[in-house]
C-alpha cells in the first residue's frame, strides 16, 4: 500500500470493495456512500518507519510510567461508550436514567461510528499494537481475533463524536467537553490496545462525520429534543 496523504483512485475503488463486503449495518445520521473516510485518511505509518518507531516508543513510555489510577481511569472509559462518559464535566444530573432523549441522540451517534470506521478499519488492516510487538502489554479487552484492527479507532471516534455533539447541547462548556474528549481518546493508549496515530485519525473522522450528520434532519430534531431535555434537568 502507497504511503500517501490522499490515496487515489485505485486505493478509493479499493476502499469501497471492501465496504461492499462488510457486515450489514443500519446508518441513522451518516451512511457510507455519504463518507468513504477511507478514501481521505492517510495511511497508518509503514513497518520499519520512523512515524511507526515513534508510534510505539510513545506507547513503550506509557506503558512504563501509567498508574493504577491511570489504568482504572481507561478501564472505565473503555465501558462507557457514550456521551455519558462526560458526565465529570456536565455534573452528577447528568444520567441516562434521567435524560432518555439525551441519550437516546448519544446511542444513535455511537451506532453510526460503526457504520463508517468498521469499513475503514478492514480497508487498512492495522494490526492491534500488542499483536504487532508483544512488548506492548494492554490492560483492557483485547481480542484474539487478529483481524480486530486498529485504524481508525472506534472508542475515540465515538469519544469524539459524543463530545462534538454535547458542544451543541452545552456551548458554555466547549473547552472542558474538548479536553474530556483527548482524554477519553488517550485512555486507549493507556490500555494498549491503540497506537497514538490511530487517536489522531479517530478526531479526524469524527469531525468529517459531524459535518453530514448536522445537515442530517433527524439529527436536528434529536439534538433539539435533548437540548431542551438537559438544559431543563440542569436547570439553566
Amino acid at each position: 500500500m502507497k504511503t500517501t496523504l490522499f490515496p487515489g483512485i485505485a486505493v478509493c475503488l479499493g476502499a469501497l470493495s471492501l465496504i461492499a463486503q462488510a457486515p450489514p449495518r443500519t446508518p441513522i445520521f451518516v451512511t457510507p456512500d455519504q463518507l468513504n473516510i477511507a478514501a481521505l485518511l492517510p495511511n497508518p505509518p509503514a513497518a520499519g518507519s520512523p512515524a511507526l518507531k515513534a508510534d510505539l516508543a510513545e506507547l513503550h513510555r506509557i506503558q512504563e510510567t501509567r498508574t493504577p489510577e491511570q489504568i482504572a481511569h481507561a478501564k472505565a472509559d473503555e465501558a462507557e461508550e457514550s456521551m455519558f462518559a462526560f458526565k465529570d464535566v456536565v455534573g452528577p444530573r447528568f444520567t441516562r436514567e434521567a435524560l432518555p432523549k439525551t441519550a437516546l441522540l448519544s446511542d444513535h451517534v455511537h451506532s453510526d461510528e460503526g457504520v463508517i470506521v468498521n469499513p475503514a478499519k478492514t480497508f487498512f488492516h492495522r494490526p492491534r499494537p500488542y499483536n504487532f510487538d508483544s512488548t506492548i502489554k494492554p490492560v483492557c479487552k483485547v481480542s484474539a481475533n487478529m483481524a480486530d484492527y486498529s485504524y481508525p479507532g472506534g472508542h475515540a471516534t465515538t469519544g469524539y463524536l459524543e463530545a462534538l455533539t454535547l458542544m451543541m447541547l452545552l456551548p458554555e462548556k466547549r473547552d472542558a467537553i474538548l479536553a474530556r474528549a483527548d482524554d477519553y481518546a488517550h485512555s486507549r493508549a493507556v490500555c494498549g490496545v491503540h497506537y497514538p496515530a490511530d487517536l489522531v485519525v479517530s478526531k479526524y473522522t469524527a469531525y468529517a462525520m459531524m459535518g453530514i450528520m448536522v445537515n442530517n434532519p433527524r439529527f436536528r430534531q434529536e439534538l433539539e429534543a435533548a437540548r431542551s431535555e438537559l438544559r431543563a434537568v440542569l436547570g439553566i
